[in-house]
């Protein structure tokens, strides 16, 4: 077993101090969800640091409002955006389709979170057709570009995916009461589990894919949440020794940038990192840690093999 991952880096981390004296000219980025949250101190830190960005986002106009006032923060005038909605595979083939060359950082950084209960017009839960079979679709369909130069992706997770495995014989909540943070669970254990899988069948290829948990941070992600919801939340955990702290979205962004650009995890895939570092096992009474079930190998193998079939694609390599 190798040894544990640490860094010089921990909670309280900008992405700009993971990113001082790295040099990523030449190098060409997608974030998605890049116009929100910790996507725009994602894309900041990559631009900073001298990369191409494509700020991947639903709303274009947003977009590109960020990437004007980006390009004027760090000097960078090659952010650029494209319109991608994850739950939509015509768009997100369309993405894949307009782009051209080589591809080293994919960052696969939009989500939704604890949605009423919304379905796709294929019938698939919104929070596991965006959260993941969207950046699933991506991720393979951008495979040519990622191969081409022995990528890094990386996956934002969550704690939440403490909440739940995958529960493969109801994924869509057909047949079992909605429970949108069960849901969301869910969705966040497969962001794992993905990079679980693709560093087995892409170990040949140079592409290596890590997740990650930036911690609790407010942004637009809670739009679905009330404030009520919010500090119910915070409450129970307190009650059961296990605060809530919050993050900045530069702080949040921070353990992305780590995945993205740290030699420490060079040529490593299956990894899932918190507060700048590998996580621990999760055992009884922590408040974060990874879960068993999150690197499992057959949840993995089997995960990747239900998302090829639903979503009609075979694998790319």
């Amino acid at each position: 077993m190798s040894e544990r991952i640490t860094t010089p880096f921990g909670f309280e981390t900008t992405a700009l101090e993971v990113v001082e004296g790295v040099d990523l000219s030449g190098r060409r980025a997608v974030v998605t969800g890049g116009a929100s949250g910790i996507g725009v101190e994602t894309v900041r830190a990559l631009a900073a640091a001298g990369a191409e960005v494509t700020i991947a986002a639903r709303n274009a106009e947003a977009g590109r409002k960020v990437a004007a006032e980006l390009s004027a923060a760090t000097g960078n005038d090659r952010i650029f955006v494209a319109p991608l909605e994850l739950t939509s595979q015509d768009s997100v083939q369309e993405f894949v389709r307009s782009w051209d060359g080589p591809l080293h950082l994919l960052i696969n950084n939009a989500g939704v979170m604890a949605t009423p209960l919304t379905r796709t017009p294929e019938g698939w839960e919104l929070q596991f057709a965006t959260n993941h079979f969207g950046h699933f679709a991506l991720t393979l369909g951008l495979f040519g570009a990622l191969r081409a130069e022995g990528a890094r992706v990386v996956n934002v997770s969550s704690a939440a995916h403490l909440s739940s495995p995958v529960v493969f014989d109801d994924i869509h909540f057909e047949r079992r009461e909605y429970d949108r943070w069960q849901a969301y669970g869910q969705s966040k254990t497969a962001n794992v589990l993905f990079g679980v899988e693709a560093g087995k069948r892409w170990a040949g290829e140079g592409i290596t894919m890590n997740a990650l948990m930036p911690g609790g941070i407010l942004t637009a992600l809670q739009r679905h949440i009330t404030r009520e919801d919010l500090e119910e939340r915070r409450r129970l955990r307190g009650a059961a020794g296990k605060p809530m702290q919050l993050k900045t979205p530069e702080q949040g962004a921070a353990t992305t940038l780590v995945l993205a650009v740290s030699p420490l995890v060079e040529g490593r895939s299956g990894l899932y990192f918190e507060d700048c570092e590998e996580a621990l096992p999760h055992t009884e009474g922590m408040p974060n840690g990874l879960a068993a079930y999150a690197h499992d190998q057959e949840a993995a193998a089997q995960l990747w093999q239900v998302s090829e079939e639903t979503l009609k694609i075979g694998e790319q390599a």
